[in-house]
């Protein structure tokens, strides 16, 4: 049995075309079931439904012998024990500074301001400012991000971003762009040896579907 671990949404979606390539298509939609295992078509692959922070450690710990998830969720994790064969091309965003419309986000960093940061990538975002030598005090958050600016909780927000509508609909302006993200595939390295063709065979399967998915 191969268990692919996803997370509901964005991700669910836009992986369900790259199964479809390996002949795999899930039999229950899983907005509608309450179940947290899904059957496959290939009676052979099973698909269980988890929180997006959580596929890393699924995969790494053996819950799961694949999975896919964001880059900005990997890199959070640390990648240990995961080995990453492909880019997906899929859910693709990007990790972003943003601020009040009305805030002074450039004179801050220029005057050495210390900043209250919120976000949900603490690594990713304490790296970030120490690369450009800004103080930070981060805030963790696990979501409404956008409230913490307007709020006086924070100075500056630390999220994804995908069409800034979010953003702007709260008054909200995005000052940096940190990194682009899409989604990767990851393996557990005992799975990848024990179960080398199956993974194999869905891995090439993804691979050849790449193009065509990413182009839509």
């Amino acid at each position: 049995m191969i268990t692919l671990a996803l997370s509901k949404g964005r991700i669910f979606e836009e992986t369900m075309p790259l199964l479809a390539a390996a002949g795999i298509e899930v039999t229950e939609d899983p907005e509608k079931s309450r179940k947290l295992i899904l059957a496959t078509t290939n009676p052979d692959v099973r698909v269980v439904l988890v929180r997006a922070s959580d596929v890393p450690t699924y995969v790494q710990y053996g819950g799961a012998d694949l999975g896919v998830t964001g880059l900005d969720v990997l890199l959070e994790h640390g990648n240990q024990g995961l080995y990453q064969p492909l880019d997906l091309r899929i859910a693709a965003c990007r990790l972003s500074v943003a601020v009040r419309a009305d805030y002074d986000y450039a004179t801050a960093v220029r005057q050495g301001s210390r900043l209250k940061v919120a976000t949900k990538y603490v690594g990713l975002a304490r790296d970030f400012f120490a690369t450009k030598g800004v103080h930070v005090d981060l805030i963790k958050l696990y979501g409404s991000m956008e409230l913490a600016p307007l709020t006086g909780l924070a100075d500056a927000i630390v999220d994804l971003v995908s069409t800034g509508n979010t953003l702007k609909a709260n008054h909200l302006v995005e000052v940096e762009r940190i990194m682009d993200i899409s989604a990767r595939l990851v393996i557990n390295q005992a799975a990848l040896k024990l179960k080398r063709e199956p993974i194999r065979r869905i891995v090439e399967a993804f691979e050849s579907a790449i193009p065509s998915v990413a182009a839509q």
